[in-house]
């Protein structure tokens, strides 16, 4: 055997050691492993009384707290608000989003007349207009909802924008060769090769859209997620700030695979490095 084989032996089993032992643990359960051995730790902590619980509760408390909430019926009032919030913003302005994409990425004029602006008001911090959404449209829903369609349009238009513009001008020369229209064009090369930054920009639309949601349920409002936080917090109730966070993270997470889900399903034509 050759020294290039021997090197190349040693390196497959150093692999398949470093793996072996995550493969005795499901893989469903491979993304809990660090966020069951960082809630053992803290309960630990907790337990061990070297961290007053006003300021970090024990999860033990949090959960305690979770499924009072949940028994009286309090948190899925605040949830469904919230989620409905965040979904009519999301659909406001992913819509937009995708429709100002794909007309800046398609046609040359709409690119030099609107997206000059809309680069410039991408870089404008949306915690700047707040205080003119206030005085436009006062603390109701559709401040709300518009602050976070506002936020969710960015992400993607930008990425829409990029995928149009990074599709292979060879394909093009292709649809020329087979005589496609200006719309097969459009729904058989364009958005599909488009499609993978088009599915980034709505998973970052979301994320977005769950941020300025916080924001927008402290600005002033009786109900919703945020709102159950900022009470919390006004009387010391740590564990009920911390189920707010943790009901942001795991409805987050539920959207983000949501389109993960859909990107397996629609790009499996790719042929991408899986690590």
């Amino acid at each position: 055997m050759s020294e290039q084989a021997i090197k190349k032996a040693s390196v497959r089993d150093n692999k398949s050691a470093s793996r072996e032992w995550l493969d005795h643990v499901p893989k469903p359960l491979h993304g809990w492993i660090v966020p069951i051995i960082i809630v053992v730790l803290w309960q630990t902590v907790s337990g061990l009384g070297l961290i007053a619980e006003t300021l970090l509760p024990a999860p033990l408390l949090i959960a305690k707290n979770f499924i009072q909430l949940c028994a009286s019926g309090e948190l899925f009032e605040h949830l469904g608000i919230s989620v409905y919030r965040a979904a009519l913003g999301f659909l406001l302005g992913g819509t937009l989003g995708l429709l100002l994409g794909l007309s800046t990425g398609l046609g040359k004029v709409a690119e030099k007349t609107l997206d000059p602006s809309l680069q410039m008001l991408r870089t404008v911090p949306l915690l700047a207009v707040i205080p003119l959404f206030i005085l436009w449209f006062g603390i109701g829903e559709f401040a709300k909802v518009l602050l976070i369609g506002l936020g969710a349009f960015f992400p993607v238009y930008v990425n829409t924008f990029l995928g149009i513009r990074s599709t292979d001008a060879k394909l093009y020369e292709v649809s020329r060769i087979f005589q496609y229209t200006k719309l097969q064009q459009v729904t058989k090369l364009i958005i599909p090769a488009a499609l993978p930054n088009i599915l980034l920009g709505v998973r970052l639309s979301l994320g977005v859209s769950w941020l300025l949601l916080v924001v927008a349920e402290m600005m002033g409002t009786s109900a919703g997620i945020g709102y159950m936080i900022q009470d919390a917090r006004a009387y010391s109730e740590t564990e009920i700030v911390f189920v707010g966070i943790i009901i942001f993270a795991v409805v987050g997470k539920l959207s983000d695979s949501a389109v993960r889900l859909l990107e397996t399903r629609w790009l499996r034509w790719r042929d991408t490095y899986k690590g």
